[in-house]
């Protein structure tokens, strides 16, 4: 029986997240993992999250799970959930200046009053649903239509849009990495927990992945 590890490090909307994991993958094990035991016995890892980047990082810390975390996501198939796709990053601005866990390059920056082509403020923080265009081919975009909308909260976007790992892109006042993949990471700004069918076949997509970014 496959195991899959929700990171439960008390910050993001977990329950749901690991409900969906079971709707789609009914066979799997879903755990939630509060320490790095659980999460290096684990077959794949989610890390979700919305809330503070600060105290996410910090929590990590606390709890010893930060070195487990960075293993997983070089070892396993590894999906990272809105504050879970930031984290991955450098450095985010969030908070005065915050690094995270560089395992991807670029910045995390607040969006700063965006207008949209007609020159009228969107609101911050960017919420509802918007289309992601799929930039760069991959495994989980399989039955996935390209410019699907998924659902968004966010105050900060990670500013690498032209990044090799950049896998799919959103605007809002800006261009922004909405997806990104780098071996066997996928990680994504908006919940596919809350993005109806298209957020469900994402999520039985990365169950069913290995890992390997190629077809054989």
């Amino acid at each position: 029986m496959s195991t899959v590890a929700v990171l439960d490090y008390g910050m993001g909307n977990l329950r749901s997240v690991a409900k969906a994991l079971e709707h789609v993958a009914p066979k799997a094990r879903v755990v939630l993992a509060t320490d790095a035991r659980a999460i290096a016995g684990a077959d794949r890892v989610v890390f979700p999250g919305q809330g503070a980047i600060k105290g996410c990082m910090h929590a990590l810390v606390r709890d010893d799970l930060r070195a487990a975390v960075i293993q997983a996501a070089r070892e396993r198939p590894f999906l990272g959930i809105c504050l879970g796709l930031q984290a991955l990053y450098e450095r985010s601005e969030e908070g005065g200046g915050v690094a995270g866990l560089g395992l991807l390059a670029g910045s995390v920056r607040l969006f700063s009053s965006p207008v949209d082509a007609a020159g009228a403020r969107l609101k911050v923080p960017h919420m509802g649903w918007n289309r992601v265009r799929q930039v760069r081919a991959h495994p989980l975009w399989e039955g996935i239509e390209d410019e699907t909308r998924f659902y968004f909260v966010h105050s900060y976007y990670a500013d690498s849009a032209e990044a090799p790992e950049t896998v799919g892109v959103t605007d809002y006042g800006v261009r922004f990495t909405s997806v990104a993949a780098y071996g066997n990471i996928f990680a994504v700004q908006f919940h596919p927990e809350k993005s109806q069918r298209a957020g469900l076949r994402l999520l039985q997509n990365f169950m069913a992945w290995d890992g390997r970014t190629e077809k054989c």
